[in-house]
């Protein structure tokens, strides 16, 4: 498909706000800028910092960052990521790109994009940290991620915090003695869509303020609690929407806990397969405070912005087939998808990522020919009418309003 270019465009010309982060964003934080009209970064190397690093990448905003090469980025210190930014780890070559050894700061990384790259925080990470934490922050999305083994939460949004979505994202394994999958709490606006939480002790998530949760998995959570409803004397709105529980051997307490007069819910089609049969053959949770732990059930749902609406067994489809950063589905990720088809049979907390396996290899590979250094190949510039010895076309936005370089990683997924 070719994309017709507008040699300049001014912001009154293009409604920012009216475009999507990329085709497929949904949620609150769907209109994320990322780095349009900004720079290309290339990471050259799995180097922990300097040049052609991930770290130098994401330090300065307004920046497209794509990849050069694949494997094991491992990390001494958290990585901070600057506003502006889009992460497009779908560009690696080889088995893409894990992260690992610490986690990821986004707080205040504003109108940012992230997309197919893995986290592992690990032990030897910062005590008390999460492996992904946004605190203060706008138009944040996140989609197919994988991310495990935080040392405090493994992903979580405090503070002020507005219009951020996690979609199609893997949460996995917090460590043991913290298991936790993460904290949600913002009056802002946090998005969750088919995303898998997976062998985490507790907060699966914990959700307080505004919150959309629809078409996600919950498994082989511990005695902690699946979804924790509030807990709090704050209010709290949530829909809660075609969501599918699935007990795994850990699980010991029914899928939602701690709820009280003051989170105030839409609930509907949520289904609880708590027989560990190894067969998925749930039902739908009543509709009553017995079933979702005393909450204050609303009768319409919140009009936030929807996701595209799939059954509770279809978003259990999904999930096996392509959560995560499923276009380099890695060993870790591969052993979390089997344990959730094993329906109630494999799974377990974890204390060191050793007892897992660790982080793996992950092959590297060759990048494409890139004449002009603009991150886009010589081989899409010219099916697509762009000049590959040009490399100002790269952040020069098309007819469809995403710069071409945002078309052609955008095309690789």
């Amino acid at each position: 498909m070719k994309f017709s270019l507008l040699l300049a465009l001014t912001a009154s010309s293009v409604a920012q706000a009216a475009q999507l982060a990329f085709p497929g964003a949904e949620g609150f934080g769907r209109y994320a800028v990322g780095g349009r009209q900004g720079e290309v970064y290339k990471v050259t190397n799995l180097n922990d910092s300097g040049t052609g690093s991930l770290r130098d990448a994401v330090s300065k905003p307004n920046r497209i960052v794509v990849f050069d090469v694949g494997g094991v980025i491992k990390i001494s210190e958290r990585i901070v990521v600057s506003k502006n930014i889009y992460i497009a780890g779908q560009t690696a070559p080889g088995g893409g790109i894990v992260v690992y050894g610490n986690g990821w700061s986004l707080s205040n990384a504003n109108d940012s994009i992230v997309r197919y790259i893995t986290i592992r925080m690990g032990k030897g990470g910062t005590s008390g940290k999460d492996a992904i934490g946004v605190a203060d922050g706008k138009n944040i999305i996140f989609d197919h991620v994988s991310v495990s083994w935080g040392r405090d939460e493994t992903f979580s949004i405090n503070g002020d915090v507005t219009n951020v979505t996690i979609q199609n994202t893997i949460i996995a394994q917090g460590l043991v003695s913290h298991s936790c999958g993460g904290l949600m709490q913002t009056d802002g606006g946090v998005s969750l869509f088919r995303n898998l939480y997976i062998d985490n002790k507790t907060r699966n998530p914990k959700v307080k303020g505004v919150n959309d949760f629809q078409n996600n998995v919950v498994y082989n959570w511990g005695g902690g609690g699946g979804y924790i409803a509030g807990d709090s004397q704050a209010d709290s709105y949530a829909n809660i929407i075609n969501n599918y529980f699935i007990s795994g051997p850990d699980t010991t307490v029914t899928a939602f806990t701690r709820g009280n007069s003051f989170f105030h819910a839409y609930v509907k089609d949520n289904f609880y397969d708590s027989n560990r049969n190894g067969k998925l053959d749930g039902a739908a949770l009543c509709e009553k405070a017995s079933c979702y732990s005393d909450i204050d059930f609303v009768k319409t749902p919140y009009n936030y912005p929807a996701p595209t609406a799939l059954t509770p067994q279809a978003a259990v489809e999904l999930v096996l087939k392509g959560v995560g950063n499923s276009l380099h589905r890695d060993t870790v990720d591969t052993a979390l998808i089997d344990q959730v088809k094993s329906y109630g049979t494999k799974g377990g907390q974890i204390s060191d990522e050793k007892e897992f396996g660790g982080v793996g290899e992950i092959a590297n590979g060759a990048a494409l020919k890139d004449s002009d250094g603009d991150g886009i190949p010589d081989e899409w510039e010219t099916k697509n009418g762009l000049n590959p010895n040009d490399a100002s076309d790269g952040m020069k936005v098309a007819s469809n309003g995403y710069a071409n370089l945002e078309n052609y990683v955008n095309s690789l997924v």
